[in-house]
């Protein structure tokens, strides 16, 4: 799963790397036959200058067969697989966490060479680690990424309470002269690092033969908790491998509120003047890069499973599904986060981020698992920005603990500023969840004409830093909107124990764009109307677009309405009834009525 941060869509560079970076992340999970099951784009002016792409991906491990990052048994071997060392990618790490600050002195820092990435290989490099873990042949395996080798031995040393001894002149390369510094801390991709007893060497080169990956016995596991390099007899370096993994010392910034937030905070709201049109308004809304289909971008990656499983739900709906083989299992996956919310609180946003990933799990019955987080932040030595940074995390703690899910692993990107400039706080959550039948997967489209429409939640009047305020009124201010986290559990759990009993039809959560484009969304997908009389006291265009989170739609015939009021009464869940499916327009109110037929044309249009 992918999650992408943009510039202005309409600027032609934006809508060049888009697409270069879909089609890189298309190309790759193709070549290494891994299934892109969802994601998510967002196109804020705040990316401009430094766009983000983080990446989620999942797999399957049997217990037994887990094999960990950490190095053990002196005088065993290290073992270095896959494409040979080359000069890419040195000092990609520490250029990544430095500010781009462009102009002339940009130019003359330059950009270490990109690694190049070889799915084909990669493939292989896979299926051939697979079988060596399968054949309980390595003690311990790490991927070299960023840092390279000083990095995966430095930590396998250290998680190992040992230490590594490497000869660099074993370590195949793509060229003669490159130095000890640079194989170090290369970065050339497809590569892995395994620790082996002696005596396994022959069985694991055979395996490796068998899939075509070279590799070289660098080096050996010691007792004396140093990392040594040599070439030949020569030691070139001599550290604690401690010292460099656990050795940096931890620094304590200081956070402060910025001064202005206050202001960016203040929404006049009687000042905001509702559309004239609602039915335009909600043209234009979902015509928004935020809100309109996202096909152009994932359209290039094939429909393909992965190994022992099946994909039962590709992107477009709330979650991506796989079915494991022989089980009527499933796992659903999903990636959410609004920089424009933490923008306006972080500590909100952290929540938000986390209880929207839960909800659209929930409206596939999927039980919420586990969260990796991706947290892309500012310089955090500025004291407004490591603000920023705490609340958020704040936000995405009391989130998880509220809602009972662990987060398992993480990544952290800051120093994303350039010209001065920070991007909008942007935590992103992955999030995986169980189906524990995929007989009773639940998906967005409404479906059956005459099925009752009821929300699971409540509406309320909060407009402040929703997709509609930005696109009408050009403003990005106001409070986001607030979450009450007991009722967010409330509306999830009934969500999920109504998509176990088999009692809806349809589910899908109210996010971007407000309750109006969660219905269009419905009707678009599915190629239904719907009638709605929403009996409220909040104004229109809140009633409509505003973005009040801990709500579901969903569909369901009438004979289960009372069942749904027994699972939402048990949980304490508010319920009301909204209309029903039928018909070829979207009715609201009388504020609403269009074809589906011209909110599918608006939404769904080719976007390149």
């Amino acid at each position: 799963m992918g999650s992408l941060r943009f510039g202005n869509r309409e600027n032609p560079l934006v809508k060049y790397l888009v697409k270069e970076v879909a089609k890189g992340l298309a190309f790759y999970a193709n070549g290494i036959e891994v299934p892109v099951v969802g994601g998510e784009t967002y196109f804020l002016d705040s990316y401009e200058g430094n766009p983000l792409v983080n990446a989620m991906c999942v797999g399957l491990v049997k217990k037994e067969e887990i094999i960990t990052a950490v190095a053990q048994g002196t005088d065993s071997i290290v073992i270095l697989i896959g494409e040979k060392t080359g000069r890419e990618g040195v000092g990609s790490a520490s250029f990544a966490s430095r500010e781009l600050e462009g102009g002339e002195k940009e130019k003359e820092i330059g950009h270490p060479p990109i690694p190049q990435g070889n799915p084909f290989l990669e493939k292989k490099l896979i299926e051939a680690c697979l079988e060596l873990a399968k054949e309980g042949l390595i003690l311990g395996m790490q991927d070299l990424g960023a840092a390279g080798l000083v990095s995966s031995t430095s930590e396998m040393a250290s998680k190992g309470n040992c230490g590594i001894e490497l000869d660099l002149s074993l370590v195949p390369r793509k060229e003669k002269d490159i130095t000890p510094r640079e194989i170090m801390l290369s970065e050339t991709q497809e590569r892995m690092l395994l620790i082996a007893q002696q005596d396994k060497e022959r069985e694991i080169g055979e395996i490796l033969a068998k899939w075509g990956i070279e590799y070289a016995v660098i080096g050996k596991v010691t007792s004396d908790g140093n990392l040594r390099l040599k070439e030949g007899e020569k030691i070139v370096g001599e550290v604690p491998a401690k010292s460099l993994a656990e050795g940096v010392p931890i620094r304590y910034y200081q956070g402060k509120r910025p001064p202005h937030l206050e202001e960016r905070q203040k929404l006049e709201e009687k000042e905001i003047i509702p559309p004239e049109d609602y039915n335009e308004a909600l043209l234009k809304i979902l015509a928004s890069p935020n809100i309109a289909s996202k096909e152009w971008i994932y359209r290039d990656c094939q429909k393909i499973s992965a190994k022992g499983t099946e994909v039962i739900l590709f992107p477009g709906d709330d979650a991506g599904v796989l079915k494991i083989e022989g089980s009527k299992k499933g796992i659903a996956f999903t990636t959410d986060g609004n920089g424009r919310y933490c923008y306006l609180d972080p500590f909100v946003g952290g929540e938000m981020a986390v209880a929207e990933a839960a909800r659209n799990l929930s409206c596939k019955g999927a039980e919420p698992r586990a969260v990796t987080d991706n947290l892309n932040f500012g310089n955090p030595e500025k004291e407004e920005i490591f603000w920023q940074l705490e609340e958020s995390v704040k936000g995405i703690s009391a989130a998880c603990r509220a809602l009972g899910i662990p987060v398992i692993s993480g990544n952290v990107s800051l120093n994303n500023e350039s010209k001065g400039e920070a991007i909008y706080p942007t935590p992103i959550i992955g999030m995986a969840g169980i189906i524990e039948d995929c007989t009773r997967l639940c998906t967005m489209p409404f479906k059956n004409d005459d099925d009752l429409i009821v929300l699971i939640g409540e509406n309320r009047e909060e407009i402040g830093g929703s997709e509609y305020l930005k696109i009408f009124h050009n403003k990005e201010r106001g409070l986001p909107p607030q979450l009450d986290l007991s009722l967010e559990k409330a509306v999830q759990d009934t969500c999920r124990e109504a998509i176990k009993k088999g009692l809806i039809s349809s589910a899908h959560d109210c996010s971007d764009g407000g309750l109006a484009v969660t219905l269009a969304e419905c009707c678009i997908t599915g190629g239904k109307g719907a009638k709605m009389e929403i009996k409220t006291t909040i104004r229109n265009d809140a009633l409509l677009f505003g973005e009040t989170p801990s709500r579901i739609i969903v569909s369901l015939p009438p004979h289960h309405l009372d069942s749904l009021r027994e699972a939402a009464a048990k949980y304490g869940a508010p319920l009301q009834l909204l209309g029903k499916v039928g018909g070829d327009s979207l009715k609201i109110n009388h504020l609403l009525d269009i074809k589906v037929e011209e909110l599918t044309k608006v939404w769904g249009r080719d976007r390149d």
